[in-house]
């Protein structure tokens, strides 16, 4: 293994692309393999190396890690990006948690149909803005502090920043509401790592398109139907 974490997964977003995204915060450079056959798949399985027979699979400190959950909490631990403390800790868990169920509903979106395609834009957006943007507007008017939890950068912060772009590629305007989440997205944003990865040519994925939903369907042999919420 490299000195630099190799992650392993599609040339796309997916569930790896929050694991990009808290590297990049980090400021940790990183490698990529993409799946772009079965094949390659199967001999990943064949070797070993999936754990649990799915991907993402990431290479670091001499381990091959799957879970993305326990991926991120490695990261976020290793690179003091997990609260100072026992109690921040469970709240960065807490807020993390709930971005996740939000970007839950964006992850299978690019393999709807056109029809639920529009019936799950108008779900996440009305998810969004009704049960989880509430939370964290409230906690950031509350505290009245720069980041979500100690006032201190951390994974939770990561993650709402790019759940809140995801979001805004559904409905533009859906943070018209919030002007703590208007401020936290300018503010975050500006982090020099943050921004550098926000920037043209970085290893930040683009909204999946049809050969990204083509290449997981044929790697993966998923030929059945998805259905919105």
């Amino acid at each position: 293994m490299s000195g630099k974490p190799k992650l392993y997964y599609f040339d796309g977003r997916g569930k790896m692309e929050s694991i990009r995204w808290l590297l990049a915060a980090a400021g940790v450079e990183f490698e990529e393999e993409f799946l772009e056959t079965r094949e390659h798949y199967e001999k990943l399985l064949q070797g070993g190396s999936l754990l649990f027979q799915q991907v993402p699979m990431v290479e670091i400190d001499g381990m091959r890690m799957v879970q993305t959950r326990a991926i991120l909490s490695y990261i976020a631990a290793k690179y003091n990006l997990y609260g100072k403390d026992l109690k921040e800790r469970a709240l960065i868990d807490m807020y993390v948690g709930g971005t996740d169920d939000l970007m839950g509903f964006i992850l299978m979106f690019p393999f709807l149909s056109v029809e639920d395609k529009e019936k799950q834009r108008a779900f996440i957006v009305q998810k969004a803005t009704s049960r989880y943007f509430p939370v964290y507007e409230k906690v950031l008017k509350d505290h009245g502090q720069d980041f979500l939890v100690g006032n201190n950068f951390s994974w939770a912060d990561v993650h709402l920043l790019e759940a809140i772009l995801m979001v805004e590629e559904k409905k533009s305007d859906v943070l018209s509401g919030f002007p703590q989440l208007q401020a936290f997205k300018a503010r975050i944003s500006g982090i020099p790592t943050i921004k550098k990865f926000l920037e043209p040519g970085s290893q930040r994925k683009p909204v999946p398109d049809e050969k990204y939903v083509e290449t997981v369907r044929r790697v993966l042999r998923m030929y059945y139907d998805l259905k919105a919420n």
